[in-house]
């Protein structure tokens, strides 16, 4: 028989838990990793402990305020959806304003991290990351199916953030990599659009295969954005960031992602989509890797 107090701890810890699961700190690891990535490659001190930790620490809580404010905004559209309706708020387990406390806590603690341990810049760009994710690309989803790309800019960030760590700048090399990160998430999105199609039309969200439902935009899209990933992520090279043997791993890399890519629209099958997905995955940390063992 459970008594009272241990049905209270239970409560308690299922709250946190669903505090926690606000902040999708999972999907942030590769946000993190990506912000570490461009303080890397922009010659970022990695001996300075207190500024490397306040970095990582600082992104992490923007990025988990960017998405508690996400799912407080997104809480009704999430109940329509298979995938989302246990999430916290769609299931109404957690108070939105109690959400919205967490969510803006978070977010300026991790700004108020970021501004006064690295430097103003890093947070400047961490505030544009917020903004634009929570209070644009958000909305946007409900009203065009272009939220898409708008959604991939502050995607697209993190590795500025790193960078304007590192450098307190934000010269070319910062650019390339925002670039490498913004293409690489479109056939990203897409792929998980195709998977969840049914599921974004049940919700009303106007994503590319809502209305375009026989998916040949959906799978043009995600063969161009993938094509015009392959120069760009050859580009550290070119502008002496990395060495030639980058070059090369990284062109079979982004070459075997976007074969990929063309299986899919020819199929437009789930199972070519999903592939995708799980390729987009694994592209990602091995370019970062890659790129950090070729820096010149």
């Amino acid at each position: 028989m459970k008594t009272a107090g241990a049905i209270v701890i239970a409560d308690g810890r299922s709250r946190a838990a669903d505090f926690v699961t606000l902040a999708k700190p999972r999907l942030n690891l590769l946000v993190v990793a990506s912000t570490l990535a461009g303080y890397v490659m922009a010659h970022g001190d990695m001996s300075n402990v207190i500024v490397v930790l306040a970095m990582v620490g600082g992104t992490g809580l923007v990025a988990g305020g960017a998405s508690a404010f996400n799912q407080v905004i997104e809480r009704r559209t999430d109940a329509l959806m298979r995938r989302t309706r246990l999430r916290p708020m769609a299931d109404g387990r957690l108070p939105v304003p109690d959400a919205l406390a967490y969510a803006a806590v978070l977010s300026l603690a991790g700004l108020g991290i970021l501004a006064f341990v690295v430097n103003p810049l890093s947070a400047l760009v961490a505030l544009a990351t917020l903004v634009s994710y929570a209070a644009i690309y958000t909305p946007l989803k409900l009203r065009t199916s272009f939220a898409t790309v708008i959604g991939a800019i502050p995607g697209a960030l993190p590795p500025v953030i790193g960078w304007a760590a590192a450098a307190n700048e934000l010269s070319q090399g910062a650019w390339i990599l925002f670039g490498i990160l913004f293409l690489w998430q479109l056939p990203h999105f897409l792929a998980i659009a195709w998977m969840y199609r049914e599921d974004y039309a049940r919700a009303g969200l106007l994503m590319l295969p809502v209305i375009e439902p026989d998916g040949r935009s959906t799978a043009r899209q995600t063969v161009l954005y993938t094509a015009a990933l392959l120069p760009l992520s050859l580009a550290p090279t070119l502008i002496g960031m990395t060495t030639p043997m980058y070059f090369i791993a990284a062109f079979i890399l982004t070459l075997g992602f976007l074969v990929l890519t063309l299986q899919f629209a020819k199929s437009r099958s789930t199972g070519d989509a999903r592939r995708v997905f799980f390729a987009s995955i694994v592209y990602l940390p091995i370019l970062w890797i890659l790129m950090i063992v070729g820096r010149t």
